[in-house]
């Protein structure tokens, strides 16, 4: 089983890599947790009174509301919703994995993918006689119990292969079951879990009986896997685990590797694998800071794509990214978690993500608070387990009611349907996040999330690139405190007002629907120099004249337009990441909807009077030690240098500097020196770095003023 694990401590660089997890606590609790809940499941069936329902708490007294601007950009498109987006996990130790009252919770919640056999658990588990070793299995949790409920449900199912105690030839025995004799045609198929957690990075929580627990005996492993698993059934995809940027042990390069986990894997077994699969449990010491996190997601996609696309083989984009499991540490069961919930999965699956899971259906009860004026029961399941305490003191509520996760994930399957194309959305208040679709029909949905506790928010919504009909809107809430999701008319497309705390889901008509609209173009490409780029795309048909836009919030910016197949952009900044989108407009003046988006960096001058290599020299997890070689490629010396870099994000510092004067203000960093670099001479100089977040190194310097050459 996994549960998420705390935020790491800053570890120095000569103490070694790797946070310090308190596992032996953590797994005590768990066990805990699954036994009381096994053995009181039955007796549980009154819970702790709720408090005063939320509409009537907010409807006294209620202040003006802020205002907040959002923008709406349907030619700023982004990734398309596919069969399997909405995810969540089941587990065996959990005995109410099958019953119909949970897949019917579940089907109409929109779950269309759920993973078995739970987390960590499945480095234990052999299917063939449902055990689990140093584990618990619960009754009516085999894995045709498990694919009962699956179809039930109307959800594809998401298969842990036995990593840590199990063989290539079970996991292939597996699949001939599932496949071949069963007929459940099951799709995805992960090899392991979390199996970085075997302690060859310090920290140890997974099983792994393998003497070698390096990421190069995890991809030699994985091969053996694949080989085995397709050799049954070739259609299956197969996914391997990797780390996500920012989280544990991301960038840490362990005793006898060559380089960190995801690069070693990728290197050695991505021609086998479909698919990368990681978890994200972002941490946050307030539910506040929790939903903060959200804004690591494009930087964190990004980063992984790069090094899929890098590593793990051509053609470049053919492996894909499950998000298999994540939560929160504050506000599990109450608002902070629905409101997490549903920014996270709009978030990563805007970015591509083919699939994103909840971690868990039912977990168990845990450390009882108020978390805003709610009961939190510290349970990472999406409904109740029914359970109490060890002395009855407290008990949750019936089995199987809904926690407020549930009602969040319920609105993103009214939100992200299969087909719908997540466009680009943009806001001036940090405390309302937007993501929107467009459907094929024609019609907008938008979420607006209020992560404000306190205060509602008026928001004022702009559109580019649609018109949306005057009729009042049907609008779905989820407030703090509520029941359940409640759907009705109100505001206006250009008005709406959000409760404190609230999911808000308005669904928009165009004002008026034009049949014959030109198809949309197909994905394009581009090359690119420090400062241009060209943008090329398939022709479609004879007539149309195309527009190329740049992704810019939610608002984005025309780069020009062009009756031929490829546009060069002038005056772009260096080391910039752009993500643009190619729309055709015919004769009639009709747009079409967006291509694929497009996203690539410009690099730096190819030939340039410095050379800048920066290098991480040993990460941490949360803090590495860079450093920077200078080069001076012209034929003066340089008397006295300020080189000047920025990050990337908001979350990375220079914590301390060497062989020169560091400092930083805001994002920008500036490195001083008056010594006199020679003509040809090269100058070291180093720092350590801090992050909370996916550290995406700085690729743009420049020497007194000068762009660099980055190698």
């Amino acid at each position: 089983m996994s549960v998420p694990r705390p935020p790491t401590t800053p570890t120095p660089p000569d103490q070694g890599a790797g946070p310090r997890y308190p596992l032996v606590k953590r797994r005590a609790r768990v066990i805990h947790r699954l036994l009381t809940g096994a053995l009181l499941l039955a007796a549980a069936t009154t819970a702790a009174a709720p408090p005063a329902a939320g509409a009537a708490a907010r409807a006294a007294g209620a202040a003006a509301p802020a205002e907040t601007r959002v923008d709406v950009d349907v030619r700023a498109g982004l990734a398309t919703v596919g069969d399997v987006a909405l995810g969540v996990n089941h587990a065996i130790w959990d005995s109410q994995l099958g019953p119909p009252a949970v897949s019917g919770l579940l089907q109409d919640a929109g779950v269309q993918m759920v993973r078995y056999p739970g987390g960590s658990y499945a480095d234990i588990y052999h299917w063939r006689d449902h055990s689990a070793p140093g584990g618990y299995v619960a009754p009516n949790t085999d894995f045709d119990t498990f694919m009962a409920g699956a179809r039930a449900t109307g959800a594809q199912p998401m298969i842990i292969a036995n990593y840590g105690t199990g063989t290539a030839q079970e996991a292939a025995d597996w699949v001939r079951y599932a496949n071949i004799t069963k007929g459940y045609d099951a799709k995805y198929w992960t090899i392991g879990n979390e199996n970085y957690g075997n302690g060859h990075y310090g920290s140890a929580w997974e099983a792994d009986e393998h003497a070698d627990k390096s990421p190069k005996e995890y991809a030699a492993t994985v091969i053996a896997y694949a080989q085995a698993m397709k050799a049954v059934d070739p259609s299956i995809k197969i996914g391997a685990v990797l780390t996500m940027p920012g989280n544990w042990p991301d960038g840490i390069v362990g005793a006898g590797d060559e380089s960190s986990w995801n690069q070693e894997v990728l290197t050695r077994a991505g021609s086998v694998i479909d698919f990368a699969d990681v978890h994200w449990y972002p941490g946050g010491s307030t539910p506040a800071e929790t939903l903060t996190k959200s804004s690591h997601i494009p930087e964190a996609v990004n980063l992984l794509r790069q090094q899929i696309d890098r590593y793990g083989g051509q053609p470049a984009g053919r492996i894909g990214i499950s998000m298999t499991e994540t939560n929160v540490e504050i506000g599990r069961n109450t608002q902070p978690g629905a409101l997490f919930l549903a920014d996270v999965y709009s978030g990563l699956l805007a970015q591509g993500v083919f699939t994103v899971h909840w971690w868990n259906v039912h977990n168990g009860l845990g450390d009882v608070s108020t978390v805003a004026g709610e009961t939190d029961y510290d349970d990472y399941g999406l409904l109740s387990s029914g359970n109490c305490n060890a002395d009855g003191s407290v008990c949750q509520p019936p089995l199987n009611t809904p926690f407020a996760p549930y009602h969040a994930l319920s609105l993103m399957g009214d939100f992200a349907r299969t087909g719908d194309r997540f466009v680009g959305t943009g806001t001036d208040d940090a405390s309302v996040s937007t993501h929107a679709v467009r459907r094929a029909n024609g019609d907008v949905a938008v979420l607006l999330i209020n992560k404000d506790e306190a205060e509602p928010r008026t928001v004022k919504l702009n559109y580019h690139g649609f018109t949306p009909a005057a009729a009042t809107p049907s609008v779905s809430t989820f407030a703090n405190g509520d029941d359940g999701v409640t759907t009705a008319a109100a505001g206006t497309a250009g008005t709406q007002t959000l409760a404190p705390y609230s999911i808000t889901l308005l669904t928009l008509h165009p004002a008026r629907t034009d049949a014959a609209v030109p198809a949309a173009p197909a994905k394009p490409s581009a090359t690119t120099t420090d400062r241009t780029a060209t943008i090329s795309w398939p022709a479609g048909p004879a007539g149309l004249k195309y527009e190329v836009y740049r992704q810019n919030g939610g608002v984005s910016e025309l780069l020009g337009e062009t009756t031929g197949t490829s546009l060069t952009v002038r005056n772009l900044e260096p080391g910039r990441r752009y993500t643009v989108n190619v729309l055709g407009r015919d004769t009639a003046g009709r747009l079409s909807p967006s291509s694929p988006p497009l996203t690539f960096t410009t690099g730096t001058p190819a030939t340039s009077a410095c050379t800048v290599k920066l290098r991480d020299t040993n990460d941490w997890g949360n803090g590495f030690v860079g450093s920077i070689d200078i080069t001076n490629n012209a034929a003066a010396p340089v008397n006295g240098w300020t080189l000047a870099f920025t990050w990337p994000t908001t979350w990375q510092t220079v914590s301390s500097g060497w062989s020169a004067t560091w400092e930083q203000t805001g994002r920008t960093v500036r490195v001083t020196s008056d010594a006199t670099l020679a003509a040809g001479a090269t100058v070291s100089a180093g720092f350590v770095g801090s992050y909370s977040g996916p550290n995406a190194l700085p690729q743009v310097f420049t020497l007194n003023g000068t762009v660099c050459t980055s190698v």
